[in-house]
């Protein structure tokens, strides 16, 4: 299926009620699912929603757009992710609209995409993408073969804390965990990759893993490597492992992808979204360095 990237402006937290009252803290949470309807006069979509991890289960409801603008590019039937603003006050949920809108899969027929988008599947072979890591060296997956390969996508401007913040913490509780165990820790490997290549230069990329690992300039890297493919590998990356990417610098909005590679190079398990647990992930690289 196709796949269209929309960026929607920020919206300003709504006033206080009164002038004495504070206003009420907003969250995000990442969103997937499947557009069934449009309500143009209104600004909103109704949306089948999967399970939103720390808000509701799933459900089919009707969402409010951070940008009402954009509803002309949305149809029925289109998959998408997105990112869901909420506030919350004494009764539950407030002010709550659609931003970050990423579509993955176009539902119009007479809409021809421009490039495909792929889900990783178990089974999947994993391409070789060439990319420069932390210590200005050229790495490809392959040369981790007989290993297993945990790998994430991150960028090292992302301020959103249940982003990439959130998976780079992730894998770093994970590092320690495996660093316990020799069998397992010479068996794995872990990567994470930026889809930011012209910021994050090795440089930069050695500064924020070594600050992951707490390990900062003494960090040798042995076990977890930053990289960042080419500027013109990155829309193929991108495309594999259904990562939604739009904007520039600190205005980078996108989608997530964590992906379990088997050491034969094939995928194992596919994480779209931040709602995995570091020791549902543990448990599932323990099993694929067993096999």
């Amino acid at each position: 299926m196709g796949f269209m990237a929309l960026m929607v402006a920020a919206l300003v937290v709504a006033g206080c009620h009164g002038g004495a009252k504070t206003p009420p803290v907003e969250k995000q949470y990442p969103v997937r699912g499947v557009i069934m309807g449009t309500v143009p006069d209104k600004g909103e979509i109704i949306l089948d929603a999967e399970n939103i991890p720390g808000f509701m289960e799933a459900m089919t409801m009707q969402y409010k757009l951070g940008d009402p603008g954009i509803i002309s590019e949305l149809h029925k039937g289109d998959k998408i992710t997105a990112t869901l603003i909420a506030g919350q006050d004494a009764a539950g949920p407030i002010n709550m609209r659609l931003t970050n809108i990423v579509v993955v899969g176009q539902a119009r027929p007479d809409s021809v995409p421009k490039v495909v988008y792929h889900v990783p599947a178990p089974g999947d072979v994993v391409p070789d993408y060439p990319m420069l890591n932390q210590s200005g060296k050229k790495i490809k997956i392959s040369q981790f073969k007989g290993k297993v390969v945990l790998l994430t996508f991150v960028y090292t401007r992302c301020a959103m804390a249940d982003f990439c913040p959130r998976m780079s913490k992730n894998f770093a509780e994970i590092d320690k965990a495996l660093a316990s165990d020799p069998s397992t820790y010479g068996k794995s490997h872990l990567l994470s990759i930026s889809f930011d290549p012209g910021f994050d230069t090795p440089e930069v990329l050695r500064t924020y893993g070594g600050a992951y690992t707490g390990n900062y300039s003494k960090e040798t890297f042995g076990h977890w490597d930053f990289a960042a493919p080419s500027v013109a590998d990155l829309p193929k990356v991108e495309q594999f492992f259904d990562l939604g990417v739009t904007g520039e610098g600190n205005t980078v909005m996108h989608s997530l992808a964590t992906v379990i590679v088997g050491k034969d190079g094939r995928v194992v398990a596919y994480y779209p979204t931040n709602d995995w647990t570091v020791s549902d992930v543990l448990k599932q690289v323990r099993t694929a360095v067993s096999i």
